[in-house]
């Protein structure tokens, strides 16, 4: 298999000009329908949605990942008003980005944040070009996804609940027992690895340099927003999305199938795959099960 290719496309947005940082496997002129990944966040990076690429080493599928505008190797905005960061921003880069590499049909996989980005996409702006979808782990609102993490949280223990909640109130989040009690439900809610794998850290490790999106769009946590996605829903409009959909979720995800519901009842098209050993983030941990999944799904 040859090396992927990497690259940058202009996006102009509210007249200044960005860079979207991109890197595909394979070759976009050969033809073939591309998987387009959209990692979550908001302000992650592509690195943890590496795993998919066994998707072109496995069977030869164009795979194209990218930063979102805010982090990675695409351009950094830390002086933008918080307003800034909203889903119509991403959706007019995404795209910006498939116009600027000449693709008019392509899969989305998004994954969390990546998910909701991909399945409002899907619903609002109803693209001709996209042939399937994949929404993985990830809430059909805000509102579900806050009553689900809370919902996990209030099973730890109640002064390991009230740390938390006292370090978010004094906004002192940066207090290492907050981060390492952060840790311990990131363990149990989003990925039950340890070590965590080098391209989960890595995009962990780059909104932890760069927490501007994050901030704008969530705040402190998932048990709080009061970023830029406070009230954002897709439940009403999600039966716009023409493309078959493949919904992943898991048992101990933070993101409990109540939230994930209102995609299943709504996608008019839609097949619903639990992967059993999983929390947020089965392309790691149950990696050769959610590579079949997808590839089946994108295949057949």
């Amino acid at each position: 298999m040859s090396s992927p290719t990497t690259g940058t496309v202009p996006f102009v947005y509210q007249s200044k000009t960005y860079e979207t940082f991109y890197t595909v496997y394979g070759d976009l002129k050969s033809g073939k329908t591309p998987v387009v990944a959209l990692h979550g966040g908001p302000g992650l990076t592509h690195h943890y949605m590496l795993p998919n690429k066994a998707l072109y080493e496995q069977a030869g599928i164009l795979v194209l990942f990218y930063d979102q505008i805010g982090n990675g190797a695409s351009s950094h905005v830390k002086d933008a008003p918080k307003e800034f960061w909203r889903p119509q921003l991403f959706m007019d880069e995404l795209d910006n980005l498939l116009k600027k590499l000449n693709i008019t049909s392509f899969d989305l996989v998004g994954h969390s944040w990546g998910g909701m980005l991909a399945g409002h996409y899907a619903a609002e702006r109803t693209p001709s070009g996209l042939r399937r979808l994949v929404i993985a782990n990830a809430p059909a609102s805000t509102a579900l996804l806050e009553e689900s993490t809370n919902a996990l949280l209030d099973k730890f223990p109640a002064d390991f609940v009230k740390m938390l909640r006292d370090h978010e109130e004094a906004a002192t989040t940066s207090d290492p027992e907050y981060q390492a009690g952060m840790g311990k439900f990131y363990y149990k809610h989003v990925c039950h690895m340890d070590p965590w794998p080098q391209d989960l850290l890595q995009s962990f490790e780059a909104v932890g340099q760069d927490p501007t999106v994050y901030n704008a769009m969530i705040g402190a946590s998932e048990f709080n927003v009061v970023g830029t996605l406070v009230g954002w829903s897709v439940v009403d409009i999600v039966h716009n999305i023409r493309a078959p959909t493949l919904l992943l979720s898991a048992p101990l995800d933070e993101v409990q199938k109540e939230a994930a519901l209102p995609w299943f009842r709504g996608i008019p098209k839609v097949k619903w795959v639990e992967l059993q050993n999983s929390t947020h983030l089965g392309q790691f941990e149950e990696p050769e099960k959610y590579i079949t999944v997808v590839r089946d799904f994108l295949e057949n």
